[in-house]
């Protein structure tokens, strides 16, 4: 039965997957959820998500029965690869199953702008791409490793929890690594790796301190330095990050943020005219005067620095929604609801008019 489920969610071209005792087995599509006729019982529910869990290599369930969630990543042979997010709900087992197909997204195809690629020519430092969860930060990474690879020798290190796309070697050497079965920790992985003649390195997530810390670390002794953050906008994800720090360490950190900070790709999916999901993007890159304010702690002035130096390869939030509304993919009020400036964007729709 799950092999037709899988099969169903291709066939549909869903990204998501949903087991939920109680409910019949439902499906996104272009962000929406559509639910199939029969409902599952919890029985029904279990035998799927322990399905999940031989297909993962027979997996063991006791993380799941002990601490009530655990996420993997499994294959299936001439289908896709997919990554399982299994969870008590309400005394049952569930599970949420994201489809990652075996072949790499195409940025052009997924409209993932040649700006962000650009970002993965930089030699050293710290590049963050941020966002809500589900908003595609995962996909722009992949593209922008395959980009390094593709066109660079060097070595790539990717540590992820778990693992979506699987890199083959091109240009580069890619070592992929999974939290909990190939290494305990995004810690002690990117510890780890410092130690393993490294180019690249993508953090899935940086979650805490310590990961944080070693991060600008590696990103300080020469090393490219990609992760995410569930941040929407620089000036958030730059305050993200420091605020992580005791007080009386974070002026430091502010000089060392504004020493191995790159870039920061803030992004969003929203729904277009033609019923599917666009991606828009925030970039900031870091130029002497983001710099500067960095390190003077005048994070609230980046917004309007972004703003005004499209030059410099600099588009904000507001500018990108706007195109996407001047090109007629998506409509006034969609361009209203995910404005951050909301008043402003109304005044520049009605100018535009």
């Amino acid at each position: 039965m799950l092999h037709q489920v899988l099969q169903r969610a291709l066939e549909l071209n869903a990204s998501d997957i949903f087991i939920i005792a109680g409910l019949p087995l439902s499906f996104k599509i272009d962000g929406a959820i559509q639910r199939e006729n029969q409902i599952l019982s919890s029985e029904d529910s279990a035998s799927m998500v322990s399905a999940l869990y031989a297909a993962a290599n027979s997996r063991p369930e006791n993380r799941l029965r002990e601490k009530g969630d655990d996420d993997f990543s499994l294959s299936v042979p001439g289908l896709a690869r997919f990554r399982v997010s299994a969870f008590k709900q309400r005394g049952t087992l569930s599970a949420v199953v994201r489809v990652v197909p075996f072949t790499l997204p195409d940025p052009k195809k997924i409209n993932i702008p040649d700006a962000v690629l650009a970002l993965a020519n930089r030699q050293k430092g710290l590049v963050l791409v941020t966002g809500a969860a589900g908003s595609g930060k995962s996909t722009t990474l992949t593209c922008m490793i395959d980009e390094i690879n593709k066109t660079r020798n060097c070595h790539i290190i990717t540590i992820e929890d778990p693992i979506e796309y699987l890199h083959r070697h091109k240009k580069s050497i890619v070592t992929q690594r999974e939290i909990a079965t190939d290494t305990e920790d995004y810690l002690h992985a990117l510890r780890a790796a410092l130690r393993q003649s490294i180019d690249v390195i993508l953090i899935g997530e940086m979650r805490d301190y310590n990961t944080i810390a070693t991060a600008m670390t590696a990103a300080e002794t020469g090393h490219l330095v990609f992760s995410t953050l569930h941040t929407v906008g620089a000036a958030n994800t730059i305050d993200r990050v420091i605020d992580v720090f005791p007080a009386e360490q974070q002026r430091q950190i502010r000089t060392q943020l504004a020493m191995v900070l790159e870039a920061v790709i803030s992004q969003q999916l929203i729904p277009a005219l033609d019923g599917t999901v666009v991606p828009v993007f925030e970039i900031m890159t870091a130029s002497n005067a983001v710099r500067h304010m960095i390190r003077e702690g005048k994070i609230h002035q980046i917004d309007s620095v972004i703003h005004s130096s499209p030059a410099e390869g600099m588009i904000s939030m507001d500018t990108s929604i706007f195109a996407l509304y001047e090109a007629n993919r998506i409509s006034k009020e969609t361009a209203l609801s995910f404005a951050t400036n909301v008043d402003l964007m109304e005044k520049r729709i009605n100018m535009a008019r």
